[in-house]
């Protein structure tokens, strides 16, 4: 009977023990409203595989928006927060170069990081092949899902702000930072905020401008640090350099790092170029302004 107990005991033990992984492993994944996109419709799930085109981990076809979270250590927090978009011109998400390795890098800062799945053009079975396929007409094509993914963009900051306590950051240092295609989504956000949803501060790297052109900012305008590299071989520099002019002349605080090597994608990529320190320069100049307090961690 005792070995029977302690079977029985041990089960249980083993049960709960994986109710609560299970519990803990869902709650990282939150599941954001959105309106119906209407005239986009997707066929299947969405799908994550390793693209052999761009070397690196991919997620398509994304219908529902999503957020990862990477809450930051306790004993490191400092109640900043970052939505990090991914870029893949609208057809993929660079999971890992452009999500995942960035929030991580932020939460040895002790900054607590959202990487978020916007929807995306719907695709087949390899959207990264569609995308790399399509060449001219692919502002035409993403044109309908662009303003969804900004909706996206909006929504996870509203969530973010309104769960902020229980997420433990600070509902008044919350940012949003955004790669390529997720860089034309932070453009969109920093265009089309509301009270509720404006975010404390942008960094788009190395946005697609052509996708979501430059406008006049807001009167209520942002922080905003805007990194690129001269050699990005979408020509994306110029676009970089007007969206820094539009801030500049709007008598807003703005900053620019342009590196004369890089070319386009780099994100958590090791190339041997001063580009490599991305994301250290962009946490000093959140030290600088305010936004971060420093955890003297180097």
């Amino acid at each position: 009977m005792t070995l029977y107990n302690n079977f029985m005991k041990n089960t249980l033990t083993a049960v709960i023990c994986f109710l609560q992984i299970g519990i803990a492993f869902s709650q990282e994944i939150i599941e954001l409203p959105y309106e119906e996109a209407g005239q986009v419709e997707w066929i299947g799930d969405e799908k994550e595989y390793f693209s052999q085109i761009w070397q690196t981990q991919v997620v398509t076809n994304v219908s529902i928006p999503t957020m990862r979270v990477f809450k930051a250590n306790a004993a490191k927090s400092n109640g900043t927060s970052v939505i990090i978009a991914p870029g893949g011109g609208l057809y993929a998400l660079s999971i890992n170069s452009e999500g995942n390795e960035v929030a991580k890098w932020l939460n040895e800062k002790g900054i607590t990081a959202f990487v978020l799945k916007y929807r995306l053009v719907p695709t087949g079975e390899d959207g990264v092949q569609e995308v790399m396929q399509i060449g001219e007409k692919i502002i035409e094509s993403v044109a309908p899902v662009l303003p969804l993914s900004v909706q996206d963009g909006l929504a996870a900051i509203s969530y973010v702000r309104k769960n902020s306590e229980s997420l433990g950051i600070d509902p008044q240092k919350i940012g949003f930072m955004g790669f390529s295609a997720g860089g034309a989504v932070t453009m969109g956000v920093g265009y089309n905020y509301s009270m509720d949803n404006r975010p404390d501060f942008l960094v788009p790297v190395y946005p697609w401008t052509s996708a979501m052109p430059v406008k006049e900012c807001p009167s209520d305008a942002p922080p905003m640090l805007i990194i690129c590299a001269t050699d990005d071989p979408l020509g994306l520099a110029g676009g970089s350099i007007e969206l820094y002019s539009s801030y500049l002349k709007a008598d807003k605080n703005v900053g620019l790092h342009m590196y004369s090597r890089g070319g386009h994608g780099f994100g958590m990529r090791t190339q041997g170029f001063p580009s490599d320190n991305w994301i250290s320069r962009f946490y000093d100049w959140s030290v600088a302004e305010g936004i971060t307090v420093s955890n003297n961690t180097e």
